[in-house]
């Protein structure tokens, strides 16, 4: 391309000096035509070698030092270049297709794997340090459990301790009562509850007090018993219950202690009036005792006048405890 440039420098002046001296004499003659040609012929040279510049510019751009009008001409060029590339670029773009993206290269997409395990490397020491962390924690749990169950333990041995300490106060408490506000016999206290119970929950309700329903161990105790209950209840005529029945076998009579009664005190029909005949049917309202059969296993004393008289084990009514003194 310098070769074709510097051909062209060389061969056009000669070509527009032959030219001019071909049509030397006849411009003599034409008079005002031939100032009009003339100025034709500079501006085509004009034209002309801005042409070649332009030319010379694509091709090479490093173009030869120490010629100005070639500096001018690729001056001018750079910026017509320059202000075509600022109308392009400030020129909206109607609908720009989008590149194509490279396709992944072998070096891609090891290090894309060696990327992606060095993060499931990493996720897998946090998910290690968690779990140490949580075995830590279970451990800690699993002593304060353990903990947690010897203090348990303690305490459910205070409490029961302390339950059966209530009971032996309970107890205590209900002997001394029974003893100062109740009749003493001997070795044992007597005390009368006005609480309706049956003969079951009254023996229980003695049996937390610390005593048990009366046993009177021979008459002269039953004796007394029945003195007790009549000036506790008079003018009324109130059962109570004692710590005698058959239950385990009709007929066979114990005491809730699982002695034998040895002495009764059943209760008989009056006996009638002198002059009258006697009568083998029992009186309707007072028949002898014991008369329930398996019906009635349960025996309570009258208070009135201190006979027994067998009943239903699940009538309601008043009984007597005894203590131990």
């Amino acid at each position: 391309m310098q070769a074709a440039w510097l051909l062209g420098a060389l061969v056009v002046p000669q070509l527009l000096g032959c030219g001019h001296g071909a049509r030397g004499p006849g411009r003599e003659w034409e008079g005002g035509w031939g100032g009009a040609l003339e100025e034709e012929r500079k501006r085509e040279s004009l034209m002309l070698k801005e042409a070649l510049g332009l030319l010379t510019g694509v091709g090479n751009k490093d173009s030869l030092p120490g010629n100005p009008e070639d500096e001018r001409v690729w001056g001018t060029t750079e910026s017509q270049g320059e202000e075509e590339d600022e109308e392009a670029t400030t020129a909206p773009t109607s609908s720009p297709s989008p590149s194509p993206s490279p396709s992944p290269t072998p070096e891609d997409t090891i290090t894309y794997i060696l990327g992606r395990l060095a993060g499931l490397d990493a996720g897998l020491h946090q998910l290690h340090v968690r779990l140490h962390a949580l075995d830590t924690r279970v451990v800690q749990l699993t002593q304060g459990l353990r903990q947690l169950r010897d203090v348990t333990s303690d305490t459910r041995d205070s409490l029961q301790a302390l339950k059966e300490a209530q009971l032996r106060a309970e107890q205590e408490h209900g002997r001394l009562e029974g003893c100062l506000k109740g009749l003493r016999l001997g070795h044992k206290c007597f005390l009368l509850s006005r609480d309706f119970e049956t003969q079951a929950a009254a023996q229980a309700r003695c049996k937390a007090r610390g005593g048990s329903l009366a046993q009177p161990a021979d008459r002269q105790q039953m004796n007394a018993i029945g003195r007790y209950l009549h000036a506790a209840l008079a003018p009324y005529n109130w059962p109570v219950w004692l710590g005698v029945n058959d239950r385990r076998s009709e007929g066979l009579y114990l005491f809730e202690n699982g002695q034998r009664v040895s002495f009764f005190a059943w209760h008989r029909a009056p006996s009638p009036e002198p002059g009258a005949h006697p009568s083998a049917a029992s009186h309707p309202l007072s028949p002898d005792q014991p008369n329930g059969g398996v019906l009635e296993n349960c025996v309570a004393q009258a208070s009135d006048d201190g006979s027994w008289w067998d009943h239903d084990c699940e009538r309601r009514l008043y009984f007597i405890c005894e203590f131990p003194f």
